[in-house]
């Protein structure tokens, strides 16, 4: 499975780690966040290293749509309604800086960078956004309720927001992680106070950034009960139609859409992972009404980490492991919230205040409705008596027919038909 993305060019390439080494901060995971992460340590003068289990970029970051948005679905009246306008404020203000970090690296980076406008809609019930445009009001945000829109179908209403921005995001990351010191191939097992332990050799660091899109370490932090998983899917098609704008449906069931040259990425049909969903025949069942005469150049499907209560865990990982940082459960935002994280971490690691840390803070309340629902899930796929079993914590994996692996509908770990790894949090394959 290929993305719109795996062709790029100039991809580097970096050895597995061959001996024992030391730096100042480890970071464990190659994606986005970790190397966004590793290139602002290192401008701020800090040694650091990124290790990778597998290629840089190779997991969540090559199958993203690259949106670059502060207009995370319909998510700022409910933030004030749970938390307050303070706190919505700061999430925004948080990511209005990540875009301006974003569009200022661009410009010396050959990376499709594109100003554009970003649209929520949906296809009933105008009231849900005028209440997210009273929302707007309160935070100063600049927005235009559309009654129509460019897309094939009809909607109930669009909230337009300008200066938002779309780019490809291998080709960015690649840019920053030729010069950054990159260990792929290099799986790391365990952590402990002071070092990180792989399969033949151990690392040793001052401070340790888990960012390995799921946090894998399970004594601490109780990120198991705090996260889960959700699979999306996108297509890729040429003929279709020439969007100025990306577009996102407001409810948890609908469609998205951008451009990338001259290509159009439409995706949706997602569902919790190991669960049944539209899949990519959902979209390709759209396409064939609306875009009879498109031609499907590619698709592809991702994975993102879900919390409790829709906003990412930044920070320190668990009180108890003061030295552990981690950046997660990204809600399908994982560009803003990729340089989102890099900020807040290379601030905490610098020992500097960051204005932000406390909205994201992973050690704040867990008592929301999806604790319970998470905890349901896991219950029922540890009873639940079938094998074969995932070996992060045992519960009954379920096959996926639409993509020939199984899956956990606890944890969102995925393997193979042979059982090799696919998506953690599990740390090694399964015996099938």
């Amino acid at each position: 499975m290929k993305s719109v993305w795996s062709e790029t060019e100039a991809r580097p390439h970096f050895e597995a780690l061959k001996k024992d080494i030391k730096t100042d901060v480890l970071i464990i995971g190659g994606g986005i966040a970790g190397i966004l992460t590793a290139y602002m340590l290192k401008k701020s003068g800090v040694d650091c290293v990124i290790v990778e289990a597998d290629k840089i970029c190779a997991g969540v970051t090559n199958y993203t749509t690259a949106k670059i948005t502060f207009q995370h679905g319909l998510i700022y009246d409910k933030l004030i309604s749970r938390f307050g306008t303070e706190y919505a404020k700061m999430y925004l203000e948080a990511n209005r800086a990540a875009i301006k970090q974003y569009s200022k690296m661009c410009r010396d980076i050959e990376c499709d960078h594109e100003i554009t406008s970003a649209f929520v809609y949906l296809n009933e019930d105008k009231g849900i956004l005028d209440a997210e445009l009273s929302a707007y009001d309160k935070l100063g945000i600049k927005a235009m309720l559309r009654s129509t829109t460019e897309l094939p179908i009809n909607v109930a209403g669009a909230l337009e927001v300008k200066g938002q921005a779309q780019f490809n995001p291998l080709k960015f990351a690649f840019s920053i992680a030729k010069d950054l010191q990159v260990y792929e191939n290099t799986k790391v097992l365990e952590i402990k106070k002071g070092s990180a332990v792989t399969d033949k050799h151990t690392i040793f660091a001052e401070k340790i950034v888990v960012a390995t899109h799921f946090p894998f370490i399970n004594k601490y932090g109780a990120y198991f009960l705090k996260l889960y998983q959700s699979r999306s899917y996108v297509i890729a098609l040429k003929n279709a139609q020439k969007l100025n704008g990306m577009y996102v449906d407001g409810s948890d069931k609908g469609l998205s859409f951008r451009r990338y040259k001259d290509m159009l990425l439409l995706g949706g049909g997602g569902h919790r992972t190991g669960k049944k969903g539209g899949n990519w025949q959902e979209l390709r069942d759209f396409a064939k009404r609306y875009y009879p005469n498109s031609e499907e150049i590619c698709f592809f499907a991702t994975q993102d980490c879900m919390s409790l209560d829709d906003v990412p865990y930044i920070g320190q990982y668990s009180k108890r492991i003061p030295w552990v940082y981690v950046a997660t459960g990204f809600n399908k935002w994982g560009m803003t919230s990729s340089m989102v994280s890099a900020m807040i971490l290379t601030d905490k690691i610098l020992g500097k205040s960051n204005p932000y840390q406390k909205v994201f803070d992973p050690s704040r309340s867990m008592w929301r409705p999806q604790l319970f629902v998470n905890i349901a899930e896991s219950t029922l796929g540890l009873i639940t008596p079938t094998v074969p079993r995932c070996p992060h914590l045992g519960c009954a994996l379920k096959y996926n027919k639409q993509e020939h692996s199984y899956d956990c509908p606890c944890h969102g770990s995925r393997f193979t038909e042979e059982g090799k790894l696919i998506n953690n949090p599990a740390t090694k394959d399964k015996n099938m």
